[in-house]
């Protein structure tokens, strides 16, 4: 197909539409961030586009909690867009407070037809705003986004990350293949809540799941952060260690295979 468009969700605190932006372009996608008050007055058209990001950030400062009333405001204002989007075969993707906003807005429940899975983000077992960078491991999930992604190391910057289903949901979760990134140790063991493995105490070290379809995808990580390799917290140390072994470091980061993932599925 064409180059497929993708709408960054911008306004009211929202502070890393410049960075998810910069990771989709780089990814092959015709990029706009557009305001959401130009998509309720009718300036823009979800249609228009492929992809739609919630980016991360504080919107509307978190009051009340993280993501609510931004999540509040597309319900009551943009529902039926958002619904005819995500029925004709588009991509989702949010990320930290953008995932707040999706489980808000009840996405990953998408393609259900009798049983929904409510999810939220509360506030981290630490009590405090957790800035970090943690290991994560590719589920065997059917998420469009995180496919060959394998072990990862990406930045986590947020207070209310803390995953938290009912055992009914996370039954349903496991079940219909939509947990999709996990928490884990160094070596790619279970983090089994361990702090700072799992910075948050998510339920099962769950921090990214997407809908029944796997076109809806929400994480709490930060791959935009991570692009190119000197995004790394030691990636000068990185580069001496492939140089002594007479190697050359990728100047790759890990985050850009999630949002390649995306711009594969529309070929």
């Amino acid at each position: 197909m064409a180059q497929p468009k993708a709408c960054i969700l911008t306004g009211y605190g929202i502070n890393c539409d410049h960075e998810t932006q910069f990771a989709l372009t780089q990814a092959g996608f015709e990029t706009k961030r557009v305001h959401v008050n130009d998509l309720i007055d009718g300036l823009d058209r979800l249609t228009d586009y492929q992809l739609l990001a919630f980016p991360g950030g504080f919107s509307y400062g978190d009051d009340i909690a993280a993501g609510r009333v931004l999540g509040n405001r597309i319900r009551t204002r943009l529902h039926e867009p958002l619904l005819r989007f995500v029925e004709e075969d588009r991509l989702v993707i949010g990320i930290c407070n953008g995932f707040q906003v999706m489980a808000n807005l009840g996405l990953f429940s998408y393609g259900e037809t009798q049983t929904q899975t409510p999810v939220t983000l509360s506030y981290n077992d630490s009590g405090r705003y957790e800035d970090r960078w943690v290991h994560l491991k590719e589920q065997d999930s059917v998420c469009v986004f995180t496919q060959g992604l394998g072990q990862v190391y990406y930045p986590v910057a947020h207070g209310e990350g803390k995953f938290v289903a009912s055992e009914e949901t996370l039954v349903l979760l496991n079940e219909r293949k939509q947990v999709a990134l996990r928490y884990c140790l160094e070596d790619g063991s279970a983090a089994n809540g361990q702090f700072p493995a799992s910075p948050n105490g998510s339920r099962e070290d769950i921090a990214g799941i997407c809908d029944p379809t796997g076109r809806i995808f929400g994480m709490m990580p930060h791959p935009e952060r991570f692009l190119n390799m000197t995004n790394h917290p030691t990636w000068t140390r990185l580069k001496d260690m492939a140089a002594r072994r007479g190697q050359e470091l990728s100047e790759e980061g890990q985050g850009r295979k999630i949002f390649a993932n995306a711009r594969g599925y529309f070929k």
